[in-house]
């Protein structure tokens, strides 16, 4: 997981290149390329063709009649069909894992990975679709046309800025729910962690100081559901240091970050504004000096998440804070969207939600945290992936939230 940024095919160049043939067998020598041979999904079917008489209810005749059924009721699909338990995870490849923009094809692997993830940790079938185009309009247009699919759609790996405006354009065309997981997927995660990181040095979210560094897709929704949740003050920064209302050369999105963190006025660079902050978000892939951690307060939050490469050493960090996160799973208190995506989706999907509210995200937030409940130490204020009680506890406070925000259908 890393912060968006925009990047440039590397096949984009204009300048003629030679390719030298690969052996399958030679890449097939390393395990990951093993793995994925031959695609890491297949469909199977769920009902029994074994004679003609299956045949003819499976497909013609008896299919027609579920179809004109369809057709005079369509909210008939949702029962009669796959399309109120699936998902699509569409990809432009522009900002993919902290590769960048690889293109579509190449980012494959990684949307065939979220689909594996979607059925493994929620019973969720999960579609990768990987869109050759990366204007803003055409992709809006392009899944709205391909949207009476699905139940959901789960967006992946498209660079900000653009990935915003695609969200908000499709969220307000679609009655599904959209979710881009680089943003909310973390955000989620983060808020949970947090708020038990908070809990374990006996203060609340409103007592902290935060500095988010990176104001890409996830470091924008981080800092967005941290305001949301209470956070004493926030202050984020972009590879030309704190953003705030005094700079010229902010987007629009981050005109309206400016508007609303940065309380205590703060300018300069990331490490200048850590010296007494109580947190540290990283989703820049920039570096961060064992200077600045040290001159953070006491009792701090290192949440460095940057993969493959933290922001800081994590050794290191934890030489002067209290609690450290990263990215990665060879480390404590791993920061993994896949706490939170699965079950976001199966319990919007259950209920058949409209959208995925602000509150929705929040509830799964808190419930991820609970799940930690009194084991909360240093190394744990997080659940593994692998806690059978993760899903279960996601799905159903993100479920009771849609009924209470009005979303939900069923």
């Amino acid at each position: 997981m890393t912060a968006s940024t925009e990047g440039t095919r590397p096949f984009d160049t204009g300048v003629a290149v030679t390719v030298t043939p690969v052996s399958l067998e030679s890449l097939d020598l390393d395990p990951a390329f093993a793995l994925h041979r031959g695609g890491k999904l297949e469909v199977r079917s769920t009902v029994p063709v074994r004679n003609a008489d299956d045949l003819s209810l499976a497909y013609t005749p008896g299919v027609a009649r579920v179809c004109t059924a369809i057709a005079d009721n369509p909210d008939l699909v949702n029962d009669y069909t796959w399309v109120s338990n699936v998902v699509a995870v569409v990809s432009d490849g522009t900002a993919v894992l902290g590769l960048g923009d690889i293109g579509p094809a190449a980012a494959m692997p990684v949307m065939e990975g979220k689909a594996l993830l979607f059925k493994q940790f929620a019973d969720v079938d999960a579609v990768p679709i990987c869109i050759d185009c990366t204007d803003v309009d055409a992709i809006v247009e392009t899944v709205v046309r391909l949207a009476p699919s699905f139940g959901g759609i789960n967006l992946e790996d498209i660079s900000a800025p653009r990935c915003f405006e695609v969200e908000e354009r499709l969220r307000a065309l679609l009655d599904i729910p959209v979710f881009h997981d680089d943003q909310h997927g973390t955000a989620i995660v983060v808020l949970a962690a947090l708020r038990n990181a908070a809990r374990l040095t006996g203060r609340s979210l409103g007592d902290l100081r935060a500095v988010v560094a990176g104001a890409g897709a996830s470091g924008v929704a981080v800092s967005r559901i941290l305001l949301n949740a209470g956070i004493g003050d926030i202050a984020v920064s972009d590879s030309k240091g704190v953003i705030h209302a005094g700079r010229e050369d902010l987007n629009p999105v981050k005109r309206a970050l400016a508007r609303d963190t940065n309380k205590a006025g703060l300018s300069g660079s990331t490490e200048q504004a850590l010296a007494g902050a109580d947190v540290f978000v990283g989703l820049s892939g920039s570096t961060v000096s064992e200077r600045a951690i040290a001159a953070m307060a006491a009792d701090s939050i290192v949440f460095a998440l940057s993969n493959p490469t933290p922001e800081v050493d994590p050794a290191v960090a934890a030489r002067h804070a209290r609690v450290v996160a990263t990215g990665r799973s060879d480390y404590p208190n791993q920061i993994n969207n896949v706490l939170a995506f699965p079950g976001v989706f199966r319990g919007a999907l259950d209920v058949r939600a409209t959208t995925i509210t602000e509150n929705m995200k929040v509830a799964a937030a808190d419930a991820l945290a609970a799940v930690v409940g009194d084991d909360l130490a240093e190394s744990y204020v997080i659940p593994s992936p692998f806690d059978a009680r993760v899903a279960p506890a996601v799905i159903s406070a993100v479920a009771r939230q849609a009924r209470e925000d009005g979303v939900a259908r069923k």
